[in-house]
């Protein structure tokens, strides 16, 4: 099996989640080359064919170019499987190419099981594995799904790649979301909420515990969804990465959503009554209890000391 990854370049730099494709690639059992509209001054570490195209030409991203650049590729490569991040560069550029090729296209792929991919269901409570009936499939990646045990090294062999093509629209450049109230980025201890709060009055105690530590709370996103908590409080792909040195996750099973924003805390308590959620892969310590009994004793305990 060939694959083709996507890596992505924005803002002028190469963006190191590329690693995450090429560890998708060796979990797959895949041989891989890569596609990049990038600079010649800034490539990944990669041993395979790298297709370059000059992003001083092309610029950061140009639908149309950027699309018949990747095609070209593609026919030359005969990929059977074309990857992309779950980004907004690989939400807008892979419908265009799977179209293109009249190829599936699966979304937020999470794993692999049997050489297939495995999608999320039900808001990431179920997961679901994937036949492709195409010849080629094309493939958003999950941030965080897959990682590799070390950095990625390796030259690439470098394919110099040109379009005629002309486009209509021009990234003029990036506007920055804006941060409104906390900012958990800064934050060294977090405790989040989790649906297994029950309701939204029992976010006090979430409350209670943060203050106590000195720390800020957050949230997963079913429990920002339901309107529990604002938006700039949700940790997860869709919301706040953070590191901080304390990360208490109540009542929050796991969802590699949510892992992908915090599991590079450095001590992770867990609290949740199902001692096999996915939480616990990344907890240092995991507390089987029913976290609206458990919140305020250790709440007392701790303004007791």
């Amino acid at each position: 099996m060939k694959t083709l990854l996507v890596a992505e370049f924005r803002e002028g730099k190469l963006r190191v989640e590329y690693s995450q494709l090429i560890a998708f690639a060796q979990e797959l059992g895949a041989e891989s080359a890569m596609f990049l509209v990038g600079s010649p001054d800034e490539l990944p570490r990669f041993d395979g064919t790298l297709y370059l195209a000059d992003v001083n030409s092309y610029g950061e991203y140009n639908p149309a170019v950027h699309k018949q650049l990747l095609l070209d590729v593609i026919a030359k490569e005969q990929p059977e499987t074309i990857v992309f991040h779950h980004s907004s560069y690989g939400w807008d550029l892979a419908p265009r190419i799977a179209i293109a090729l009249k190829a599936a296209q699966i979304s937020e792929v999470v794993a692999i099981e049997d050489g297939k991919p495995v999608v999320p269901v039900c808001n990431a409570k179920l997961r679901r594995t994937i036949t492709s009936r195409t010849p080629q499939t094309v493939l958003t990646l999950q941030a965080g799904a897959f990682g590799m045990d070390e950095e990625p090294s390796g030259t690439p062999s470098v394919v110099q790649i040109d379009t005629d093509t002309t486009g209509t629209v021009l990234c003029s450049g990036y506007e920055a979301a804006k941060t409104e109230g906390v900012d958990l980025s800064k934050t060294e201890v977090i405790v989040s909420a989790g649906r297994g709060l029950g309701k939204p009055e029992n976010i006090a105690m979430v409350h209670a515990l943060a203050k106590v530590l000195r720390g800020e709370y957050g949230a997963s996103r079913p429990v920002v969804d339901a309107g529990w908590v604002e938006h700039n409080r949700q940790i997860g792909t869709t919301g706040n990465t953070v590191t901080p040195r304390l990360y208490i996750a109540c009542g929050i099973s796991g969802a590699i959503q949510h892992l992908a924003g915090m599991k590079k805390s450095d001590f992770i308590v867990a609290i949740n009554t199902d001692k096999d959620a996915p939480i616990g892969e990344v907890a240092d310590v995991f507390v089987v209890a029913d976290v609206k009994q458990f919140l305020p004793v250790l709440t007392e305990k701790l303004q007791n000391l």
